[in-house]
């Protein structure tokens, strides 16, 4: 019999299991939208949602307790500032899990997990403009010609 085993080992030691979490909870609130394994999707979604809950209450406490656990001074600042204005009348499931067909490679279930209500330009933080980029190309050249 089953009862009370716990979480899925997901085939890692706990220390890697650990550190696989925080990143994927860092990623998950930076991006508020993730793909990946649907057996990982279904073990985060109870952490993000603790992870939300604690960031409703303003508290130094519950500050601490967050950075220590995502070790991350930005994603802890998202969510006392951003999601938890978002989800202060909602009572819970803050976040949903997608299926996503099957993996090419070794033909592993994948998911999308993402929060719901969820910014859509969020998912584009970290992608330079292309425009940017062109007048930096410009102005790259104009130097090397001089």
């Amino acid at each position: 019999m089953r009862h009370n085993l716990g979480y899925r080992k997901l085939n890692r030691t706990s220390e890697h299991r650990k550190a696989l979490f925080k990143n994927m909870l860092n990623s998950l609130i930076k991006y508020e939208q993730l793909i990946t394994t649907l057996p990982k999707a279904k073990e985060l979604k109870p952490k993000i949602d603790k992870v939300i809950t604690i960031g409703k209450k303003n508290l130094l406490s519950n500050k601490k307790r967050l950075f220590s656990q995502l070790q991350n001074d930005d994603s802890v600042k998202k969510v006392f500032g951003e999601l938890s204005k978002r989800y202060s009348n909602r009572k819970g499931g803050y976040c949903r899990v997608l299926k996503a067909g099957f993996r090419t490679g070794d033909d592993a279930p994948m998911a999308v997990i993402e929060l719901v209500d969820r910014n859509i330009e969020a998912k584009k933080i970290d992608k330079p403009k292309k425009i940017q980029n062109k007048k930096k190309d410009q102005t790259e050249e104009k130097a090397a010609i001089k």
